[in-house]
């Protein structure tokens, strides 16, 4: 996306220039869940915002790399000139994107040697995964130094050639001669591309590139409380460097999915617990799910609906090992049942007349309260 169209980071989250890193992803992980390719198959709008909003992330959940924006905006950005996120659709897609995603630049050597691409992955793993930590095989399509030619391009008997435009340089230097006196430029060697030498015969099996496409299944650690929109970095796991020059690196980006109980916010996990009313009045244990078994957590008797009650070190584990597990915290509210019995009827209906309401007339709590507001 040329710089020139490119939204705002801040705005692309929807947060303030002032938001904390904490209230960046969260407004990432809430607009993540709404437009994921997963979630939206086939709907090319939603996988574009998927991209600027993994682009947004990025950027400014890094201190560094937000300060930088906060002062030169996108030109400062590490992804100016180049795309972010790329869903993949069949295999050619899936080359493209890995292939075409550069690391920042490429190093540039003499005798054409340069580094290799740093490739990006985005994983998704559950909460259970998150919180407990696991590991993932994941397959990774990259470029491979050619085993045919060993990396040189050429076709096997046959070398590179000193290119005779730059001899052998890589670069060209030009004069020019002006009032003020010469002037010399030096810029890469258009014939040789600036490695210095020329593959007359290529290779068959890499077309002269030194490098072929492959796909390789690699083993991933996850370590437990990672959340969404953090990294995991494997060195030398990108593609190969051209005429022998170091891989690139891999990065792989964690998507952590929705669960059915539990909604985390940080290290805390929050989830809301039906309690029947007669055990919200009397009180009495329930059982509360945690990620790894059950915890039993006492009601006091006269508990409100909406009190929340908290399991303390019961939640995620911070990453960093820096400080304490979370908690999990439970939203009690009181269960209604749909449908009651004759005698569970007659029961209320004494249970109503005992604390002074006039059951099924319509003059409960409620009513009393609207008809003092009138």
């Amino acid at each position: 996306m040329p710089n020139g169209t490119r939204r705002d980071y801040y705005e692309v989250l929807g947060v303030d220039r002032t938001a904390s890193i904490e209230e960046i992803r969260r407004a990432y992980r809430k607009l993540a869940r709404t437009y994921h390719p997963d979630v939206n198959p086939g709907d090319s709008e939603a996988e574009e915002k998927f991209k600027e909003l993994n682009e947004a992330h990025e950027v400014l959940s890094n201190p560094d790399r937000r300060a930088t924006y906060d002062q030169y905006g996108h030109e400062g950005s590490p992804f100016a000139g180049a795309g972010g996120y790329s869903g993949a659709g069949g295999m050619s897609d899936i080359f493209d994107m890995f292939f075409g995603a550069g690391g920042g630049g490429v190093r540039q050597q003499q005798d054409g040697i340069r580094d290799g691409e740093d490739l990006r992955y985005d994983l998704e793993i559950t909460l259970e995964e998150a919180v407990l930590g696991s590991e993932k095989v994941i397959r990774i399509p990259r470029l491979q130094t050619c085993t045919v030619c060993a990396g040189s391009g050429a076709k096997q008997g046959t070398s590179p050639t000193r290119c005779p435009t730059c001899n052998g340089s890589g670069q060209v230097r030009h004069v020019q001669n002006t009032v003020l006196g010469s002037f010399a430029t030096v810029t890469p060697c258009v014939r040789c591309r600036g490695e210095g030498t020329i593959i007359q015969s290529p290779c068959e099996a890499c077309h002269g590139d030194g490098r072929t496409k492959t796909t390789l299944d690699r083993t991933v650690s996850v370590p437990p409380g990672i959340d969404t929109g953090m990294r995991l970095h494997l060195q030398n796991e990108g593609n190969a460097g051209f005429r022998g020059g170091r891989n690139g690196d891999l990065y792989v980006v964690m998507h952590v999915q929705e669960h059915a109980i539990f909604e985390r916010d940080g290290l805390d996990l929050y989830c809301e617990m039906k309690v029947p009313y007669t055990q919200m009045v009397l009180g009495g244990d329930i059982t509360v799910p945690t990620i790894t078994a059950s915890e039993q957590l006492t009601i006091p008797p006269g508990t409100q609906p909406g009190t929340v009650f908290r399991l303390r070190g019961k939640g995620v584990p911070d990453v960093n090992r820096r400080r304490h597990p979370g908690d999990i915290q439970v939203l009690v509210q009181v269960q209604v049942p749909t449908s009651v019995s004759d005698e569970q009827r007659h029961v209320l209906k004494d249970l109503a007349a005992l604390s002074g309401e006039e059951a099924g007339h319509g003059k409960g709590l409620f009513s009393r309260l609207r008809d003092r507001l009138k």
